[in-house]
């Protein structure tokens, strides 16, 4: 269940101007009898591509590669994701993992496109930006030397799928380059607008396997990896920095010689070379297979093959690797529990927000005089969770900044987000919002920043008792700018509001009302401050802040808001926060 606010209710993707349209485009080129080439990616320059630089590229169709392309080949599989020459490990490990889920992996990748039916040299792929999917045309000329493909390629060699995926994913963050190094994270948040937590593994919680197979049973994504390998690693065929998919996790009852009985846990995972197996306990030919029986092999779907997949131990992957990714579902794309055994659905409240310069960008609490000027939202959680013990609630709170720049590259000047947890059980009456005089004599219950530099997410799982509490979302600096996303996700329903003063009305401003009698009526600016209204709003006619300030700046350029000297034919016009300064400030 969902519960979206509506300051956020702009996270419906509405028909923009500037989106290119999949179905519109692919007719034009088969009337034309032509191809399609994208003038927004056209044949990306890889010279700055250190793998690429003696290499003669050549950017052929599928059909100039092989004699008979498929877009895909016996339907879609993780080993149809082979590594090629950039180092995106963290997206194809990702990418592996979005075909074990067929509703999330449909959304991404349509299958109304190919080589023969209605083929244009033209495919789509959808990504979630930030609370929206947003469509992503391209053409399909892909990077070749000497005929073969480059990057990403598929175990099958005339199967296409899985390449194209990759170059619309590198248009969508702005170049090949911008693929070059990152977090398995920020592929499954794009392919799923699920949240994602990250686990130092130096510092693994006790409760770790626990939460994993919880969160395999409501469909999340998984992967680790290794940023330095440990001394024996490099012989047991691990590499590094490297990342690999999490395809299972499980764990059973095995007797012993003695006739004891132990639990064995157990982790499967995948290299995105589609190679370079682990050789050390549980490998594919390892003694420890040999005690097993047959039908415990074929339950946990053992296959001996140089292919790149691989079982561990917990143990084992605890210690040879350094980061563990989990990225837990938004309830709308979990399949129901009759279709996969899944225990339960999250409940998921979200709010959209910022930090403006001079007002609600307050700093981190080391600013006390500023820090209970940034945004707080009021979160109430009823009751425990089900079947816990402990009586606790399971909550996971996510702070995503939007990002300003299209290319990954460029933003090295990202914020250092954090957010604040304060406990308002102890307290029978507080300010709302919260003042400096609670900050000052409360202490946050949890403070969490993120623990690697320029990370666009901050996310934790956290188990508190049931009561209220309050989510103050800053960056580290005060009036630092930007945007932010803020999503809770609950075991059970949670009541999630922004804690701030009740909006009510106020007397006019006596300069707006002699501003509103001085207006200008006239038929023609109406005209055309509602055709500039129904182009930003589109199809919908609904706008959200950004757009209605947009809207609001062209109506003050217009006549119905020039402000004319007595003395001067002349008129002068303003932006919307020229015409405050000048009326309010001045």
């Amino acid at each position: 269940m969902s519960n979206i606010n509506e300051r956020g209710s702009s996270i419906l993707q509405r028909p923009a101007e500037y989106v290119q349209n999949f179905e519109v485009l692919q007719n034009k080129c088969i009337q034309k009898n032509i191809l399609f080439k994208d003038p927004e990616f056209d044949i990306p320059d890889l010279s700055s591509l250190t793998n690429c630089r003696n290499k003669r590229i050549e950017w052929r169709r599928p059909k100039e590669i092989v004699d008979d392309p498929q877009f895909f080949v016996d339907g879609a599989s993780r080993f149809d994701v082979k590594q090629g020459l950039l180092g995106n490990c963290w997206l194809l490990a990702a990418m592996a993992n979005l075909t074990l889920n067929k509703k999330l992996f449909n959304r991404v990748v349509p299958y109304d496109q190919g080589f023969y039916i209605k083929y244009a040299g033209i495919f789509h792929f959808r990504f979630w930006q930030y609370g929206r999917w947003v469509e992503v045309v391209v053409d399909d000329r892909l990077p070749t030397s000497e005929g073969k493909l480059i990057f990403l390629q598929s175990a099958k060699n005339n199967e296409f799928w899985s390449a194209l995926l990759e170059k619309a994913y590198a248009k969508f963050h702005g170049s090949y380059e911008a693929l070059d190094g990152g977090l398995s994270m920020t592929a499954m948040g794009d392919f799923t607008g699920g949240v994602s937590e990250i686990y130092d593994l130096n510092d693994a919680p006790s409760n770790l396997f626990t939460t994993m197979q919880n969160s395999i049973q409501r469909q999340a994504l998984m992967c680790c990896s290794i940023t330095k390998l440990k001394s024996d690693g490099s012989e047991k065929r691990l590499q590094a920095p490297h990342a690999y998919s999490i395809t299972k996790v499980t764990c059973f009852l095995m007797k012993n010689t003695n006739g004891n009985s132990s639990t064995i846990y157990l982790i499967r995972l995948r290299n995105p070379w589609g190679r370079t197996e682990w050789n050390g306990s549980w490998c594919d030919k390892s003694n420890e297979w040999l005690c097993m029986t047959q039908k415990i092999k074929q339950s946990l779907g053992l296959v001996i093959d140089d292919d790149g997949e691989f079982w561990m131990s917990f143990e084992d992957v605890v210690k040879y690797f350094s980061i563990l990714e989990i990225c837990n579902l938004a309830p709308d794309d979990l399949i129901g529990q009759n279709e996969t055994g899944s225990k339960t659905k999250w409940d998921l409240s979200l709010f959209e927000g910022e930090w403006v310069r001079g007002a609600t960008a307050g700093g981190c609490d080391v600013f006390q005089e500023s820090f209970s000027c940034n945004p707080q939202y009021y979160i109430t959680l009823n009751k425990p969770d089900d079947n816990d013990n402990e009586k606790m609630c399971t909550v996971i709170i996510s702070l995503m900044e939007k990002k300003m720049h299209r290319n990954r590259k460029k933003e090295s000047n990202s914020l250092s987000i954090r957010f604040f947890v304060f406990d308002l059980n102890k307290s029978k009456s507080v300010s709302k919002p919260l003042d400096m005089n609670f900050f000052n004599n409360n202490d946050a219950l949890y403070k969490f920043h993120s623990p690697m530099n320029n990370i666009r997410e901050v996310c934790k799982r956290l188990k508190v008792p049931p009561g209220k509490y309050c989510i103050v979302p800053c960056t580290s600096n005060q009036n630092e700018q930007g945007e932010f996303l803020l999503r809770v996700f609950s075991e059970i329903k949670n009541n999630l509001k922004e804690f701030d003063n009740e909006v009510g009305t106020c007397p006019i401003n006596d300069k707006i009302k002699e501003l509103a009698v001085n207006t200008n009526k006239s038929e023609e600016s109406n005209k055309k401050l509602k055709k500039y209204f129904l182009k930003v709003a589109g199809s919908d006619k609904e706008v959200d802040w950004m757009e209605l300030k947009d809207i609001l700046d062209f109506a003050m350029k217009q006549d119905i808001f020039k402000e004319r000297d007595p003395g001067n034919e002349n008129v002068a016009s303003f932006t919307l926060e020229e015409w405050v300064e000048k009326t309010f400030y001045s």
